[in-house]
């Protein structure tokens, strides 16, 4: 039971009449995602985060302890073939070029700085960013948290999109972004939106 008494899943740690489980698309990955989550974000009912650990095969969620943003992070992200997914100056490495560990960092943009502030090792990671062409096709679809400017997506439609153009096959997330699409609705309902 949670505090507040309401019964929570087991799985997505979800209040169950919130449960997102349905939504869930398993869906197996060539790079693995290391998802570092701001202690602010694990509890945030829009944050779409746990949606994407949930169906990814290969993704490591972690939080820092005692909401310390300095604690070590796991070694294994930063060593080399360690990626972070992150504006840059340059889009995604060439195909081929696959990363073996895709570092994403879960917050807003003010808490992402913050992230990066205090882990020079991974401020210093080699960066993937995700082409402009690429996020104009996909648009702005998360209407649950306003986006201040273009490019600004969900956690779970950065990661599918940048895994889709690193891997060749964007099909293949497709169904985890659909899922997402319908869970977004969902919550919109909930709230007595339709924007």
């Amino acid at each position: 039971m949670s505090p507040a008494g309401r019964a929570r899943c087991p799985r997505c740690d979800r209040p169950l009449i919130t449960c997102l489980c349905a939504w869930v698309r398993p869906t197996a990955n060539q790079v693995r995602v290391a998802l570092w989550q701001h202690p602010d974000e694990v509890r945030q009912a829009k944050g779409s985060a746990t949606l994407l650990a949930l169906s990814l095969q290969s993704c490591e969620r972690w939080v820092s302890p005692e909401g310390d943003l300095a604690a070590p992070l796991p070694a294994p992200w930063l060593q080399p073939g360690a990626a972070l997914l992150y504006p840059a100056d340059a889009d995604t490495p060439p195909a081929g070029e696959l990363p073996r560990t895709l570092v994403v960092l879960d917050g807003t943009w003010r808490h992402s700085r913050a992230m990066l502030r205090a882990q020079p090792a991974l401020a210093a990671l080699p960066r993937v960013a995700i082409p402009e062409a690429l996020l104009a096709a996909h648009g702005q679809r998360y209407r649950v948290r306003k986006a201040h400017r273009p490019g600004q997506l969900s956690t779970l439609e950065a990661v599918t999109l940048a895994l889709g153009h690193l891997e060749g096959d964007p099909e293949r997330y497709t169904p985890v972004r659909e899922a997402f699409d319908g869970w977004v609705d969902t919550l919109l309902a909930r709230a007595g939106r339709s924007d």
